[in-house]
């Protein structure tokens, strides 16, 4: 940033000010120079860049890597629910897998695939990852990988065409200029540049076609590798259309002047994802229940989807401080959310070494404090991961084997950090959920979703304030959400083969995805200060604008509802 003030000499003031003589300003030159040279051999030698990264980013020490330390305002305000008595130790089940620490390998065959006698009701995205530099598409759109690269070419200039139902292509940029043109006149608004609109824009007739298309037939369809495009319809809902958005996530209502993040949609490669359709959902989840376990992240969902579904129906809500419920009268459907910081079971007893005060997590035992609502539920959203930066001790089979920001007794070693700690409890939750005698419903596990803090952290200067998707070159690896998402997968794999019961799993991989959407977090715009302004100086890129990408989440669970329930219908018929 440039200044309107005058420019002036520092060096030549200070020279006005105190005069040296010549002799002492040559002798002073001379030192810097050979300290100049000293370092440069001391960095060619030992370079810091190798240092750092060796620290930080090695799997073969227990500190893999530091997570974010989450502000005190993104967690604990969040909940606002009882914590429950904790006194109470669940059985748990018996647990397996091995405590070798960072260093124990995990068989690909594990981490990224099912076992040849597993169960064909359990649904895992293919999680093989290609270079993100060859993520743009022809027309300079983000692209996450989409299998091979003839496909991939053939997905990049066939979509509009094929994939959408247009015959003419010619008439895919006269749709984009009606749409343009419709958004202006509606005050939707507007948005980039109409050459990188053309993916995914076309009339309502087209998109009318594209909705009759979205049958059984496409159930194969991997709902994680696409596009972003712009919508020039906007979003379903607004800020003002919505009177349960946090006060947190409401970017509009905090002063957010732009507008362009709330109208950019995915596009799966091979298929279409429907805009949603709240009556669908009603009528899909007709006498069913759908509850949103987890974190503030989960309740940032939840609000999500009660935002796309007042629009056509205002419920009522019911409940109490451990479970809130909202219920539809017109089907008989409730939303249901139960908080649970870690999904696993918390005491803040004293066990050996580790004082009164300091979280307990049993990473063995499922939190009690959901455990016994969700035989009764049809569909549970999980959601976890960021609590696992926050003080706690980690604790299997009343043994302290790890903790997080505490271990006071540096002469003992801890056999798991944080990151394997979160690994470890997605298996508890799973496996607890899947072994549920009385448990036949879907579980969909959404995987970890990325934050965006740049230039520092969340309480030292980092930021977020992009307007669009990020483009593949603009996207900087984070090894702690890669990581983060490796060990949830496995144990999400792990978990489920231990079923024993009807229920069904699907693993909603929305970490890749959204890694590219830095635009869509409250930044600044999470508060307002006295004066009326964006809080600058501790910005939030963790959670999600209302509207916002966040809404994306809420199609991709209609979407696997409907082929849960439409399929069985079908095979049913």
């Amino acid at each position: 940033m440039t200044s309107g003030l005058p420019k002036v000499s520092v060096t030549m003031a200070a020279s006005a000010a105190f005069p040296q003589s010549l002799a002492y300003i040559t002798a002073s030159g001379a030192g810097l120079a050979v300290f100049l040279f000293l370092a440069s051999l001391l960095l060619v030698s030992n370079p810091l860049s190798c240092t750092v990264q060796g620290y930080f980013y090695k799997l073969d020490t227990p500190k893999v890597i530091l997570p974010p330390v989450m502000p005190q305002d993104q967690t604990d305000s969040y909940s606002n629910v009882d914590s429950g008595d904790n006194k109470s130790q669940p059985s748990g089940f018996n647990f397996t897998t091995s405590l070798s620490g960072v260093n124990g390998s995990i068989s690909e065959g594990v981490r990224y695939s099912l076992p040849s006698g597993s169960e064909s009701n359990v649904e895992v995205p293919n999680s093989n990852k290609e270079p993100r530099e060859n993520s743009m598409n022809k027309d300079g759109h983000v692209q996450v990988p989409a299998g091979n690269k003839e496909m991939k070419q053939k997905n990049d200039r066939l979509a509009d065409v094929k994939d959408l139902g247009i015959k003419n292509p010619a008439s895919v940029n006269e749709e984009v200029t009606k749409g343009a043109k419709a958004a202006e006149a509606s005050s939707v608004p507007s948005g980039p540049d109409p050459k990188l609109k053309s993916r995914g824009e076309t009339s309502d007739a087209a998109s009318q076609e594209v909705n009759t298309t979205t049958g059984s037939d496409d159930s194969g369809c991997d709902l994680f590798k696409g596009t972003w495009f712009y919508d020039p319809r906007g979003p379903l809902y607004t800020n003002s259309s919505c009177p349960v958005i946090s006060l947190m996530q409401n970017c509009q209502g905090n002063g957010r002047p732009d507008r362009e993040y709330e109208s950019y949609r995915w596009k799966p490669s091979q298929c279409e994802l429907p805009r949603f359709d709240a009556k669908k959902f009603l009528e899909l989840m007709r006498g069913k229940t759908l509850a949103f376990i987890g974190d503030s992240v989960a309740r940032n969902q939840m609000e999500s989807l009660l935002c796309l579904l007042w629009q056509v129906e205002v419920p009522n809500k019911r409940g109490n401080k451990r479970i809130h419920r909202y219920y539809f009268r017109s089907t008989s459907t409730t939303i249901v959310r139960v908080w649970s910081s870690w999904l696993v079971h918390q005491t803040p007893e004293a066990i050996d070494f580790a004082p009164e005060g300091v979280t307990k997590l049993h990473l063995d035992s499922p939190d009690e404090n959901f455990m016994e609502f969700f035989p009764t539920f049809d569909v549970v959203v999980l959601s976890s991961g960021h609590w696992f930066a926050k003080r706690s001790v980690y604790v299997l089979n009343n043994e302290i084997v790890g903790g997080q920001l505490w271990w006071p007794d540096k002469s003992r070693e801890a056999k798991i950090n944080n990151i394997e700690a979160f690994g470890v409890s997605v298996e508890t939750i799973v496996a607890s959920m899947a072994t549920h005698p009385n448990f036949t419903g879907l579980t969909i596990l959404r995987t970890y979703s990325p934050d965006h803090y740049e230039g520092g952290a969340w309480n030292s200067g980092g930021s977020c304030t992009g307007t669009r998707p990020l483009e593949p070159e603009q996207l900087v690896k984070n090894d702690y959400t890669d990581i983060m998402h490796e060990k949830q997968m496995t144990g999400f794999h792990r978990g489920i083969q231990k079923k024993s019961n009807k229920s069904k799993f699907v693993m909603m991989d929305i970490t890749e995805v959204f890694s590219y959407r830095y635009d869509g977090h409250p930044g600044p715009f999470r508060t307002l200060s006295p004066d009326g302004k964006p809080r600058t100086r501790m910005q939030d890129c963790l959670h999600w604008c209302m509207p916002g990408p966040i809404d994306t989440w809420n199609e991709l669970v209609l979407e696997i509802i409907r082929r849960e329930y439409e399929g069985k219908r079908s095979s049913s018929s």
